[in-house]
C-alpha cells in the first residue's frame, strides 16, 4: 500500500494529542474544584565551546551559540485531578553558521544531518477521576532528545549537537476501572494504549501498544494473609519491522508475621513473541522473599527466584536519617527501549529528597513545592545520571543496581549516584540490522554499562550557590570487545534575583566517539570539550 508523507505525518500527530485532550476534557469536566496553576518561563543562554560536535581535535571547531528558550509549566492539585506538565521551544542561533555541524560522518551509527536550528521538548503527566471511586484516567506524554547508541557521547542539556542522539515522542493514555468487593477484595481493569516514535529514519521503529491488565488483590478483611492475581497482556505493532506481544499470569502471597516483617511468595508464566528467528520464549516462574520495616525511616525488600531465562532476583532498600536519604535497588527483567521510555529507570532528584523532607514536612504537596524550590536553588539535577538507555529494537534481559544519596547539612548538599547494568539481548540481531548495519548486528548482543555521578553545593548566601559536579562512565560490548568512557567536569556559580535565576557554568567533558568502520571494526579515537555557559532564567 503506498500512503503519501503528508497522511502518514497527520497520522502521528492525531494519536499524540490524545492525551492532551484528554487533559482538556478533564480540567471542562471539574472547574469548580481545579487548583491550576499556570507559569510561563524562559531560559537565556550564551554558551561557548570549542568542540560543538564533539568530535576528534582534527574536526573540532568553536562557535559562540545563543539559546533562547520559552516555556511554560502547568500544575493542578485537587482531589479528582493532577496535572503536571512543563513544555519548552529552544531556538539557537549560530555565531559562524551551522554549516559544519551538519558535516556527515560515516563511522558513526546514526549519523544525525541537517539538524533543526529549533526544538520542542515537553514532559507531562495527568491522572482523573471520572466517576468517584470507580472509573479513573492516566495520560502522559513526553518528547526530547535520546542517545542512539550506547558508545559515544551521551546525549546532554548541549542541545545544538547533532553527535549520537535524536528526538524521540512517547504518549500514553489509560483508562481503568476500580472496585472494592467490601472488605474482601478490590479488583481493577485497565486498557492502555501507547506510541513511542522518531527514529524511524535512524532504523528504531516506531510502534504503538495496546495493554490490557486485570487484577484482583485481597481487602482491608484478610489481616494476617494478603493475596493477589494479575494478568497483564501487550500487543506492540511495528510499521516496518514487524509486531510482537507478551503476555503474564502472576499470582502472590503476602503472610505478615509481625508489624515489622512480611513473608512474600509469587508464581507465574511468561510468554513472549517477537519477529524474526526464533519466534520468542516462555516459561513459568516463582520467587520468595520477605519485606522488613524495623523503623519508620528504613525499609527493605528482598526476593530470590527463576524465570525462564534464568536465576533473578530483586533488592529495594530506602533509609533516610535527619540529613541524609539512602536508596538502593537491584531488578532482573525482560524490558526494551521502549518501555523505557515510557516508564524511566531513572532515579529522580526530587523522589530522592522527598523522603529526606518527609519528615520535616508531612504535607505531601507542601513537601513537593518545597523540594522544586530547593532542587532550583542549589543547581541540582532533575534526574541522576543512571539514564542507560540506548536505540534498540529487540528484547532484552536487563539486571540493573543503582545506589544513590541525598546529603544536606549546615551550608552544604549532595547528591551521589552509582549504577551498574547488563543487558542480554534475547530476540535475534535481524530487528536491529537496519540501526547499526549487518557489521555491527552484535554489537548490542551483551553491553555492560557502569556510572558514577556526584554534585555538591555550597550556600555562600540566602541567594547564591557553588556548585559542582563530575559523573563518569563505562560502557562494554562484551560479544565485541569495546569499552568506551565518557568524562564530565563541572563547576558553577548562581545567584537568584527574586523571580530571576543567573547562572555561570564551566564544563570539561571528554570520552570514545564510538565509531566504526563498514567492515564492523572500531574507528577509535576520542574528544575533548570545554564550554562557558552563561544563562538567565526567569519564571513569571
Amino acid at each position: 500500500m503506498i500512503t503519501t508523507m503528508a497522511k502518514q505525518r497527520v497520522g502521528r500527530a492525531v494519536p499524540r494529542l490524545t492525551p492532551l485532550a484528554a487533559a482538556a476534557m478533564l480540567l471542562v469536566a471539574f472547574p469548580a474544584h481545579a487548583e491550576l496553576t499556570i507559569t510561563p518561563t524562559l531560559l537565556v543562554s550564551e554558551i561557548w565551546t570549542d568542540n560543538v560536535n564533539l568530535t576528534d581535535d582534527a574536526s573540532a571547531y568553536s562557535d559562540l551559540i545563543t539559546q533562547v528558550s520559552p516555556g511554560i509549566t502547568v500544575l493542578n492539585r485537587s482531589r479528582r485531578l493532577t496535572v503536571d506538565a512543563t513544555a519548552q521551544v529552544h531556538a539557537f542561533a549560530f555565531l559562524h553558521g551551522d554549516d559544519r555541524r551538519n558535516l556527515a560522518d560515516p563511522a558513526v551509527i546514526g549519523q544525525t544531518i541537517d539538524t533543526a536550528n529549533t526544538q520542542r521538548s515537553y514532559r507531562g503527566s495527568l491522572r482523573g477521576e471520572l466517576a468517584r471511586d470507580l472509573f479513573f484516567i492516566d495520560a502522559s506524554a513526553s518528547r526530547g532528545q535520546q542517545s542512539i547508541s550506547a558508545f559515544g557521547p551521551r546525549a546532554s542539556n548541549d542541545m545544538y549537537s547533532n553527535r549520537n542522539r535524536t528526538e524521540i515522542d512517547t504518549w500514553s493514555i489509560s483508562p481503568y476501572l476500580m472496585h472494592r468487593f467490601g472488605n474482601a477484595a478490590q479488583g481493577t481493569l485497565r486498557y492502555t494504549r501507547d506510541s513511542v516514535g522518531g527514529g524511524d529514519a535512524l532504523g528504531y521503529r516506531g510502534t504503538g501498544g495496546d495493554s490490557f491488565l486485570a487484577s484482583l488483590a485481597s481487602g482491608t478483611g484478610f489481616r494476617t494473609v494478603g493475596w493477589g492475581v494479575n494478568y497483564t497482556r501487550q500487543e506492540l505493532g511495528g510499521a516496518e519491522y514487524g509486531d510482537s506481544s507478551n503476555e503474564s499470569l502472576s499470582t502472590n502471597l503476602r503472610y505478615i508475621v509481625s508489624q515489622r516483617l512480611s513473608l512474600l511468595a509469587n508464581a507465574g508464566y511468561d510468554r513472549y513473541q517477537y519477529e524474526g528467528l526464533g519466534g520468542g520464549d516462555q516459561g513459568a516462574n516463582w520467587s520468595l522473599g520477605f519485606a522488613w520495616s524495623p523503623s519508620l525511616r528504613t525499609n527493605l525488600q528482598m526476593t530470590l527466584g527463576r524465570h525462564f531465562y534464568g536465576t533473578t532476583g530483586t533488592l529495594a532498600a530506602v533509609h533516610r536519617s535527619r540529613s541524609t536519604s539512602w536508596n538502593i535497588s537491584y531488578d532482573d527483567v525482560v524490558t526494551t527501549s521502549r518501555q523505557q521510555f515510557l516508564l524511566p529507570s531513572t532515579i529522580n532528584t526530587a523522589g530522592l529528597l522527598d523522603s529526606m523532607f518527609a519528615t520535616a514536612y508531612p504535607d505531601p504537596a507542601e513537601r513537593q513545592r518545597v523540594v522544586a524550590a530547593y532542587i532550583q536553588a542549589n543547581g541540582l539535577p532533575p534526574s541522576l545520571t543512571d539514564s542507560v538507555n540506548y536505540l534498540s529494537n529487540r528484547f532484552i534481559r536487563q539486571k540493573s543496581l543503582r545506589a544513590s544519596v541525598a546529603y544536606r547539612r549546615g551550608y552544604s548538599n549532595a547528591v551521589v549516584s552509582l549504577y551498574a547494568t547488563r543487558s542480554n539481548a534475547l530476540s535475534n540481531q535481524e530487528s536491529d540490522s537496519p540501526l547499526l548495519g549487518s557489521q555491527q548486528g552484535s554489537l548490542n548482543d551483551n553491553v555492560q554499562q557502569q556510572g558514577f555521578d556526584a554534585s555538591y553545593t555550597y550556600r555562600l548566601s540566602s541567594r547564591s550557590n557553588v556548585t559542582a559536579g563530575y559523573d563518569v562512565s563505562k560502557n562494554e560490548s562484551t560479544s565485541r570487545e569495546y569499552e568506551d568512557y565518557q568524562r564530565t567536569l563541572r563547576v558553577g556559580v548562581t545567584r537568584t534575583f527574586g523571580d530571576l535565576r543567573a547562572a555561570l557554568d564551566l564544563r570539561r567533558r571528554s570520552g570514545s566517539l564510538g565509531r566504526w568502520y563498514a567492515d564492523g571494526a572500531s574507528a577509535g579515537g576520542t574528544f575533548t570539550e570545554h564550554a562557558l555557559v552563561a544563562s538567565v532564567s526567569m519564571k513569571f
